[in-house]
């Protein structure tokens, strides 16, 4: 696997953050064939990456509530 260089790196909070900070995640949209996906609690900690079609199905899945249980 090879390493991502996400030092400038734009990220955008997700627009389900709680204003107390709590459980919230941040995408960045800077890169054309992946998404990195990290907490915003822990900017320098690990980061998950999505390929673009990937991140576009969860994010689908999420809004037609196919993942409630």
């Amino acid at each position: 696997m090879r390493s991502l260089d996400l030092s400038a790196a734009s990220w955008r909070k997700s627009s389900y953050s709680n204003s107390d900070g709590g459980e919230c995640i941040e995408v960045s949209d800077d890169l054309v064939t992946v998404v990195p996906v990290r907490d915003s609690k822990n900017p320098y900690g690990p980061v998950l990456t999505f390929t673009t079609d990937g991140w576009s199905s969860f994010v689908s899945a999420v809004k037609d509530g196919d993942l409630n249980s």
